[in-house]
Parts: structure tokens; C-alpha cells; sequence
């Protein structure tokens, strides 16, 4: 267990601080809080006493909820960032969409702060090492496969924006799904939601608002080749969906409800985000864990452990969880390797179908102490044969 977690609030409204203040009041003990009046204020203190979290009001005079989020983005790249706030002009919030982790709508009751700030907690001690809990922080978004945002971008700016080619574009790449699903759970623009698919994001965010993300604010890019040198997107992609399609199959099979079988596929089409991560944010560190495992011939995990102190399902996991995407999701990413050592070892769920998917694409074999503890190890036979048929085709210009 790290150090106690350090909150601070920022507010223009002083009653609101006063309210905050009084609301967590029981946490003081598990908690370090503090609480500013205004952007300014909030610098000040963040110079002298550096704190874990920021959770800020948007609409605030002097300097706004956006510039402040900034100002700590550059001068504080390890803090999570929150808005707390009321109802904001819908470009106030893309510009928003940045420099935030997620978003929480006024008013918040005490349990659901607790709740959000409590998950951080979890994330810390599920990710202990702070240069990559500050190299995630630091991402607004995650690249994408250039093919895909070609087409994309060609799309949004034709005269006649086809919604289901948009979607159809989204749901295929990882980078703009893992971004719509934050945007569209975390609740930016409008209360939190669940969705099957990254496509039903697109839908609900509309395409006025993708058009904002990927032409304005650049929030949605693609990968850079020579800052990624070496790493196989393409390879990452094909791998990705084929566990994403085959998941979703599993989760069918085993006549899971269908939150559980749109969990299994989101997490498997995001399970391996925290290699992007890595590639993108850390790249030379990244390439000396390949060369590590190449020339040891170690697994890659272990070389990823021995150059990062972590793993690739970590530092995916940690991202998918401050960015507000559903437990089942970030559980998956964490323990698709080792599903033995997450806490629920009763029940069938995404980790499990995710899990399995994985170990059959990647020909590794499965854990099966953690199959046996579900009952299911006489099912391996029935989902290899239902792998999906057909071939993912990889994309161009990867």
C-alpha cells in the first residue's frame, strides 16, 4: 500500500468547497484533502504541497476549469484530472476533453466521489511505479492506425458524412474506441453510459463532436513511425480484434448476459492498449524490452518487468481505469495473462473470455488452475472451435 492519496478541490464558489469539505469529512482519516478557491489559488498550492488528484470545477472566472487542467498537465504530469461541474457549454466541454480523465456531473453525491476517488486507489496500488503512472497521465489519447485515421478524417471532411462508415471506421481501431468509451462512460456530454460496441459511442457522441476531436483538437491522431520505430501496429490490430471477435463468441457460448459478452469484447479489442502506451510515451525503454527479449529469449513480460518494473496489462489497465471505462474492462487488461491472480475466482466473466481468446491467438497455453476453480476446464475443446472463421484483414500503410 503507497502513501495516502492527496485530493485537492478547486472551486470559485466557496459554499461548494464548503460542501465538499463537509461531505468527505469521514475520509480525512484515509485521505489527504485540500481545497482551493480558484485556478491561481490551486497553482499556488499545487507548488508547495504537490497532490496525487485535482478534481475542478469548468466554469470559473480568472482562469477557467480548461486552463487549469492544462497548467497542471504541463507543470504536474503525474496528477489525475477530474471536472466536477454543472452543465457547460458543449464547447467549453470538447475543449475540456484533453486535459481530463474523467468527468463528473454537479451534483455528485458523496458516494459516488468516494466511489471514484476510492477506484484511484486501487489503480495506484495495481501500478506502483510512479514514471508510468506519470507517463499515462501525461496521454490525452492513444494513436491510431494511420489507415484507419486517413479514412476517418477523408470522411469527416466530405461533403456528405456517412454515420455508419464513421462508426465502422471507430469500432476497428484501438486508439479511437478506447477514447469514445472514456468520453461516452465518464459522462462528458451527458450521464454516464453503458455501450455494446465503440461504434454505439460513436453514435451517442454524434458527429459533430468526432469532428471536433479528430479536425479541431487533434485529440484523435495517428501513430507516428519514426517516434514508434519498430513497433508492429498492424500486428498489435489484427491480433486485437481477432480477441475482441472471438471473446464476444466465448461469452455467447457460455450463455452470458449480454453486458458481460459487450464487456468481453470491448476488453478485448482494448487488452493490450498498454503496449501502445509503452511504444508511444516511453519508445527507446519500449525497444530495449524487445531487444531484452529477443536477445535473452525471455518472455515479454519479463522483459517488460525488468526495464519498466511492470507490465504492458498494467499500465493498460491503469489507463482504461482513469479514464472511467467499467471495472469488468480494466480487470480484463490487468489480468489477461494470469486471470489467477484476480479477486473473483467463482463466476465466468469478461477476464475469462478475454483470457482465453488471448491465450488461443497468442498459442500460449491457459491458466488452467483459474478454469478448473470456474468448473469450465472441459470447455477449451468447444471454444477453439469457435474461433472466428474469418481472417482480419490488416489495414494499409501500417
Amino acid at each position: 500500500m503507497q502513501n495516502r492519496i492527496r485530493i485537492i478541490f478547486v472551486d470559485d464558489e466557496r459554499n461548494i468547497l464548503q460542501g465538499l469539505r463537509r461531505m468527505l469529512r469521514p475520509m480525512r482519516d484515509k485521505w489527504d484533502l485540500a481545497f482551493a478557491n480558484g485556478g491561481n489559488e490551486a497553482l499556488e498550492h499545487l507548488a508547495a504541497e504537490p497532490c496525487d488528484v485535482i478534481i475542478s470545477d469548468i466554469r470559473m472566472p480568472q482562469m477557467t476549469g480548461v486552463e487549469l487542467l492544462e497548467n497542471v498537465r504541463r507543470r504536474h504530469p503525474h496528477m489525475i484530472r477530474f471536472v466536477l461541474s454543472g452543465q457547460a457549454a458543449r464547447e467549453t466541454i470538447i475543449d475540456a476533453v484533453g486535459p481530463t480523465h474523467q468527468y463528473l456531473a454537479k451534483p455528485c453525491d458523496a458516494e459516488t466521489l468516494k466511489a471514484a476517488i476510492g477506484r484511484l486507489e486501487m489503480l495506484r496500488d495495481l501500478l506502483p511505479v510512479e514514471k508510468l503512472r506519470e507517463a499515462i497521465s501525461a496521454l490525452e489519447s492513444l494513436p491510431s492506425m494511420p489507415s484507419l485515421y486517413d479514412e476517418l478524417t477523408r470522411q469527416l471532411r466530405g461533403p456528405e458524412v456517412s454515420v455508419k462508415s464513421v462508426c465502422r471506421i471507430i469500432s476497428a481501431d484501438i486508439g479511437m474506441s478506447g477514447k469514445l468509451l472514456q468520453l461516452v462512460g465518464s459522462g462528458f456530454f451527458g450521464p454516464p453510459r453503458h455501450v455494446s460496441t465503440p461504434a454505439e459511442a460513436a453514435k451517442v457522441l454524434g458527429i459533430d463532436i468526432i469532428k471536433s476531436l479528430a479536425l479541431s483538437l487533434n485529440v484523435l491522431t495517428p501513430f507516428d513511425p519514426v517516434k514508434m520505430e519498430g513497433f508492429a501496429m498492424g500486428t498489435l490490430w489484427k491480433h486485437s480484434t481477432t480477441v475482441a471477435d472471438h471473446a464476444r463468441k466465448i461469452a455467447e457460448s457460455q450463455g452470458a448476459d449480454k453486458k458481460t459478452a459487450d464487456a468481453a469484447f470491448i476488453a478485448g479489442m482494448l487488452h493490450d492498449v498498454g503496449k501502445i502506451v509503452l511504444a508511444e510515451q516511453l519508445a527507446e525503454d519500449y525497444r530495449s524490452a524487445v531487444a531484452l527479449a529477443r536477445a535473452e529469449g525471455v518472455d515479454s513480460l519479463e522483459a517488460e518487468r525488468r526495464i519498466f518494473g511492470a507490465t504492458h496489462a498494467q499500465v493498460g489497465a491503469y489507463l482504461l481505469g482513469i479514464w472511467g471505462l467499467e471495472d469488468s474492462t480494466v480487470e480484463a487488461t490487468a489480468y489477461h495473462h494470469c486471470p489467477s491472480a484476480a479477486s473473483n475466482f467463482t463466476d465466468f466473466t469478461a477476464l475469462t473470455a478475454v483470457h482465453v481468446a488471448y491465450c488461443l491467438d497468442e498459442g500460449r497455453a491457459v491458466d488452467t488452475e483459474y478454469l478448473a476453480r470456474l468448473g469450465l476446464a472441459d470447455s477449451m475443446t468447444k471454444w477453439r472451435d469457435i474461433r472466428p472463421k474469418e481472417i482480419h484483414k490488416e489495414p494499409a500503410n501500417v
